[in-house]
């Protein structure tokens, strides 16, 4: 990324630029726009980023109107903080965190006012998506302890009603209100650097945009980018092959775009996920994953605010999901490594079991049943899961797991030690006997002795697995001003003209993620630097 000084030509200027056209770009120009500010938004793809592609979960609480309806209506501010201080880890500072969970149902209020739709309907069972008759659920770890011993669990994952993943649905909403608005959003134009003045404020955007005037170019672009964006969802390797078209025509048939930001540039352009280099030198541990997200998850955004003096924070925090519930059953078995040892409480959110997973030896991990488990999960496919879910199932249940007619044939056969999952498996069966607590505090309900042979283990490593991908999103970044969304450099002063929002900046989610969290950072920081830049005195 490089700077550039100056400019005497400009090919447009607006009050407010936006780097991004995601969850968090969207908020911070529409913010913008209702407060009067002329809005430039720049994407290099057709927008939506990762939000489009997500499930659309957005993290609400405090006292939500779905929440109520539910009949939940003892969350309050209060209650979400306590929940959230022990997820955040001191990421953000306390006020900052009040701030969050006291403006979650205005945020609601807001998004639900431009668009989006929620409901009450509450999941019936813990799973890691509801499907489509329910629109309100535990998205996190609320309901294992050491988290439901501080805060009373109440369901926060608010998910925007619409069919299967309902991420499209969410994001059209908000492209829906900034077209309403008329905010000018520039497509396919990759910004190449920032542009400053000779006292260092950012004053503009430097830019290649796809030439308007190849026409059969831009339309390959754009087809390639939407089927890229699907592939790599579902089978990064077919994605891969799209790669180097893409860039190719952003390379070779585009033209370059200057803007002028009269008050300010907001970065908005999503992680680092898509960037191996950047993840080799930051999370190595989290390279076998896949990444979640589009290609523009490059760390373009983030490398921007340090080509100016940006400073960066949480790079190493990545969310990995490993998600084996639905079915519900499988939760009843238990997760170990490679020496055999029980690794956390498997009911817990799956980035928090990604978490554990990455502590451990190569990074594995294997989940054992027994043949009554694997009975039961089998019966509740149909019921619980949706079609992405059925298709994961289907695999796990076909070639995906290794099999033993006794636990020591399973522990060898899956690269186990057998005398440490012996012990495991002892210790987890006596417990229950004897009417102990589970050890890693799992709920009572779904513990009960692995004993019906034969056992199945199934790989829950951080790999790519085809049929059973563990999906990685990026949670550091530049760090900000709490107060402003403004970029800081490594004195903790603000970078002038500058800002940052979502996944390019360190915010609510930057220390571990659970479903819904992300966006609803990304409109909380979004609305955020949208409303200072656009309040700001002009800075150029």
């Amino acid at each position: 990324m490089q700077v550039h000084t100056g400019s005497d030509r400009w090919d447009g200027e607006a009050d407010v630029v936006v780097v991004g056209f995601g969850a968090a770009g969207a908020s911070a120009a529409i913010e913008a726009s209702d407060r009067g500010a002329q809005v430039l938004v720049v994407e290099r793809f057709d927008g939506g980023g990762a939000t489009a592609i997500s499930g659309g979960i957005y993290y609400a609480g405090g006292g939500t109107a779905h929440q109520k309806e539910a009949g939940f209506d003892h969350d309050t501010p209060a209650t979400m903080f306590d929940y959230l201080k022990l997820e955040t880890s001191g990421v953000v500072s306390d006020e900052l965190l009040d701030d969050f969970c006291e403006r979650s149902v205005e945020n609601l209020q807001w998004l639900e006012r431009l668009g989006v739709p929620f409901e009450g309907s509450m999941a019936p069972r813990k799973t890691s998506y509801p499907t489509n008759d329910y629109y309100l659920y535990y998205s996190g770890n609320e309901l294992a302890p050491p988290y439901k011993d501080v805060a009373e669990p109440a369901p926060r994952g608010h998910r925007t009603k619409g069919r299967g993943t309902s991420g499209k649905v969410f994001f059209s909403a908000m492209e829906k209100a900034a077209r309403k608005r008329r905010i000018d959003v520039r497509r396919q134009t990759t910004v190449t650097s920032l542009i400053t003045d000779d006292a260092g404020t950012v004053i503009g955007i430097e830019c290649r945009e796809v030439d308007p005037g190849a026409t059969a170019r831009r339309a390959l672009h754009r087809l390639l980018g939407s089927w890229n964006r699907k592939m790599n969802l579902y089978y990064r390797p077919i994605g891969r092959l799209m790669d180097g078209p893409i860039r190719r025509i952003e390379r070779e048939h585009s033209v370059v775009r200057r803007y002028r930001a009269r008050k300010g540039v907001i970065l908005a352009a999503g992680g680092f996920a898509f960037n191996r280099e950047m993840l080799k030198e930051h999370a190595p541990r989290y390279l076998g994953g896949t990444a979640l997200g589009t290609i523009g998850d490059d760390g373009s955004g983030i490398r921007l605010g340090q080509s100016v003096g940006g400073a960066t924070d949480r790079m190493e925090r990545v969310s990995a999901w490993r998600f084996f519930n639905p079915p519900i059953a499988m939760t009843e078995g238990i997760l170990v490594n490679k020496e055999g040892e029980r690794i956390c409480n498997e009911l817990y959110y799956g980035a928090k079991i990604g978490e554990h997973i990455a502590e451990q030896t190569d990074v594995a991990a294997y989940l054992v049943v027994d043949s009554r488990v694997l009975a039961d999960a089998k019966r509740q496919v149909p019921e619980q899961t949706l079609w992405f879910q059925r298709l994961q199932t289907t695999y796990l249940f076909s070639t995906g797991h290794k099999k033993g007619a006794t636990a020591e044939e399973l522990a060898r056969r899956s690269g186990i030690d057998p005398a440490g999952l012996a012990r495991t498996l002892e210790r987890y069966n006596a417990d229950r006997r004897d009417g102990r607590p589970d050890a890693m505090g799992k709920d009572s309900a779904h513990v009960t002795p692995l004993v019906d042979g034969p056992f199945d283990a199934f790989d829950c490593s951080i790999r790519v697995q085809a049929g059973f991908p563990c999906p990685v999103l990026t949670l550091g970044g530049l760090v900000v001003d709490e107060v402003t969304g403004a970029v800081t450099g490594e004195d903790g002063r603000p970078i002038p003209g500058l800002y940052a929002a979502g996944r390019n900046a360190v915010g609510i989610c930057s220390q571990s993620y659970v479903s819904g969290l992300s966006i609803a950072d990304c409109v909380y920081s979004g609305r955020r630097a949208g409303a200072v830049v656009a309040r700001n005195s002009t800075v150029a």
